[in-house]
């Protein structure tokens, strides 16, 4: 059996506040495999983004384990984590995925620089493959909104990525655009990545394979038994 691509182990993480105590995770645990789209929703507050963040590795939890393709990402020293995060995570964000200073194809470039990812025709494909091409030497301000969006997963795409985290992608888009990311995310799935997408869109949540609702830090529903090969 293919190991998952993402597993979540009862993940908890609390904050303090003065004399207050936060959890924002109480023992989430999630599992992805290959090929498959799962929307985590709830309302604000829920403990959706700090889920994200420490699937990412971008946060530390206080308790439980996060394996990505195979390997731990949680207990690592930042330098460890940040380097599992560029070998194979691939990071979508509602509007903060290209730098209003380079062009498309200038953050491309930086994107898999700063991965390490050999450049050599690569960019070219990519670009291509989300009809960009013509749009390389365009600045984001210059683009439209599906444009914008299509850039910006170009930039989580530029490490090749067998994980795909993204919070809120289509937020700032129409509904035209929403469904072209949608759309490219699934041909990403198609050859093999998982996409967990944080959202509060009807519609990204229509077009999962499964949907993981959270309420007050924890997993309130996760219909499992809709995940593709599930009996």
């Amino acid at each position: 059996m293919t190991a998952p691509v993402l597993e979540a182990r009862e993940l908890y993480r609390f904050y303090h506040a003065g004399g207050e105590e936060t959890l924002a995770l109480r023992g989430v645990s999630l599992t992805v495999d290959a090929g498959e789209i799962v929307a985590v929703v709830g309302p604000s507050g829920s403990g959706k983004s700090t889920l994200l963040a420490c699937l990412a590795g971008l946060d530390e939890p206080n308790g439980g384990s996060v394996l990505v393709g195979g390997e731990v990402m949680t207990r690592r020293p930042e330098p460890e984590r940040a380097g599992l995060r560029a070998r194979r995570i691939g990071m979508l964000f509602q509007s903060a995925n290209l730098l209003e200073t380079l062009t498309v194809g200038g953050n491309v470039t930086l994107a898999m620089r700063l991965t390490g990812t050999p450049e050599a025709g690569r960019r070219a494909a990519l670009l291509a493959d989300l009809g960009l091409s013509a749009r390389i030497g365009a600045y984001p301000a210059e683009l439209s909104g599906g444009e914008a969006a299509r850039a910006g997963l170009a930039v989580a795409l530029a490490n090749d990525p067998v994980l795909i985290l993204a919070d809120e992608p289509t937020g700032e888009v129409d509904g035209p655009a929403e469904a072209t990311v949608l759309s490219l995310l699934r041909t990403r799935t198609q050859a093999g990545a998982a996409v967990v997408i944080v959202t509060h869109s009807p519609a990204v949540a229509a077009a999962a394979d499964r949907t993981v609702a959270l309420l007050d830090g924890g997993v309130v529903d996760d219909d499992v038994a809709d995940r593709p090969g599930a009996a």
